[in-house]
């Protein structure tokens, strides 16, 4: 049976989807656009055909004013798939509301072979889709811009100091926790100074053993050490004529403290093993996780050090004290996703942006990147839906509610389609839990791991989106 929505003034086009589909169709019309969203939010839909007047067309009007209507239909329907109808004139009108992620369109007069043709067409391409291995790439940071476009008070209260810091070069000293975007606002401040440029080298102190980090910073000239070949330049000289961003500061030891107060203080360093002064070029940007004043009232940290890395401290607050910004975020990191992966998906569930709201992100800015991708690789419909989210970001709200109850279907319908929403959710639960183990899985489901894969296949789930290498 296919449930269509059918929005248009054209008599002629009517007859032509109920001779298309004939007794396999379940149809509702919609006489104009306040009908065609108020059945859209109250029925359940494979495919919604609206003339593009329904649709907002008119001339001048952006893709992103025709993706808010698109929307609009798709809150209730995340898998349908939109086609607009246009009359030869409204083609570029057609052309627009496609680029704002409708499916297709057909113009009038409707031909039921091609009505046929463009449906068969869009259902191929969406089983391809399920059918791609999604692997996960290693991101740059992208648009560390987008600070600017955050709504909270606090932040734009960061991009004003960054503004004001940037075109100096004063050494400045990055404070939250993990997660917040650290490393997005030196890159930010490296973007926007005249060393923008120049490279723009960040070193991880923590990660780095000890005995290792200063010839990683300083160099080492040949026979310094066991091992050491032949001279190697450090990210000090690398950096000359840009910016070294030190992360997580707070790690490293007595003796490279004292060396990185040379460097801040005179401006010079050595290689290990050599002699030769250099001059240091490179900017200093620092950041960290830890209280660095206790560190340095402790003995932890050199006082003197502490007050040459703190000339110009920005605090970046958590993300569970500045929710206005969730939202700019989370349609940040699914652009960039739909960039990079080439896969039409338009926006979030209310359930989702709800769930954002009352989280309280212990991870930060770097947790919500991390679900919405994971989000995104799993998702087969048009939105990212709370079945491709992790439970727990639902704790304490009614996900039961995101299966749409539509008693206009015989029940034998309504039934099929909580079933299957209950099969994939479930599914995509068990399957994190095992970390992609198809065993273990089909241990804790009862059934075989022929019926897993089965099952996998029909909701369009891939095993390696839930192994850990992954991030699940």
């Amino acid at each position: 049976m296919k449930r269509i929505l059918l929005a248009t003034p054209d008599a002629d086009a009517l007859r032509t989807v109920r001779e298309a589909f004939g007794s396999e169709l379940a149809l509702s019309v919609a006489p104009d656009w306040d009908s065609l969203r108020g059945k859209a939010a109250q029925g359940v839909f494979d495919v919604i055909l609206a003339d593009v007047t329904h649709l907002g067309a008119a001339p001048g009007r952006t893709p992103a004013e025709y993706r808010e209507r698109l929307r609009s239909l798709w809150g209730r329907n995340p898998h349908a798939e939109i086609i607009a109808l246009a009359r030869p004139a409204e083609v570029r009108e057609a052309v627009d509301l496609v680029k704002a992620g409708a499916g297709n369109y057909l113009t009038y007069p409707l031909s039921k072979d091609e009505l046929l043709y463009v449906l068969e067409s869009l259902s191929q391409s969406r089983k391809v889709e399920h059918e791609l291995s999604y692997f996960r790439d290693e991101f740059v940071v992208g648009d560390t811009r987008r600070v600017a476009r955050m709504q909270s008070a606090v932040m734009q209260g960061v991009y004003e100091k960054v503004k004001l810091v940037a075109p100096t070069n004063t050494t400045v000293m990055l404070l939250g926790e993990t997660g917040t975007g650290k490393g997005v606002v030196a890159r930010l401040i490296h973007s926007l100074s005249e060393r923008r440029e120049g490279p723009f080298i960040g070193v991880h102190c923590g990660a780095i053993p000890e005995p290792l980090i200063e010839s990683e910073l300083f160099g080492h000239e040949k026979g310094a050490f066991t091992g050491a070949a032949r001279r190697r330049l450090g990210k000090f000289e690398l950096a000359a004529s840009g910016t070294v961003f030190l992360d997580e500061i707070g790690t490293i030891g007595p003796a490279l403290q004292i060396k990185l107060l040379q460097v801040l203080q005179d401006k010079t360093f050595c290689r290990l093993g050599g002699e030769q002064e250099i001059k240091a070029e490179a900017r200093v940007l620092a950041a960290t996780n830890l209280d660095l004043r206790a560190q340095a009232d402790s003995g932890e940290l050199r006082k003197d050090l502490y007050y040459r890395l703190s000339v110009f401290p920005i605090e970046i607050p958590p993300l569970r004290e500045r929710k206005e910004d969730i939202a700019p975020l989370a349609e940040h990191f699914l652009e960039r996703l739909s960039r990079n992966y080439q896969k039409d998906v338009q926006g979030y569930h209310p359930m989702v942006l709800e769930a954002f709201e009352r989280y309280d992100w212990p991870g930060n800015v770097r947790e919500l990147e991390n679900l919405v991708e994971r989000a995104f690789i799993l998702e087969g419909s048009h939105m990212l839906t709370p079945a491709s989210f992790p439970a727990e970001l639902f704790e304490g709200s009614q996900v039961a509610a995101a299966i749409p109850l539509d008693t206009s279907l015989p029940l034998c319908e309504a039934r099929r389609l909580a079933v299957n929403n209950l099969e994939r959710a479930y599914l995509t639960e068990l399957l994190q839990k095992n970390r992609g183990n198809m065993t273990a899985t089909a241990r804790d489901a009862g059934v075989t791991d022929r019926q897993l894969r089965n099952l996998m296949h029909k909701h369009g789930l891939r095993r390696a989106a839930f192994r850990p290498e992954n991030g699940n």
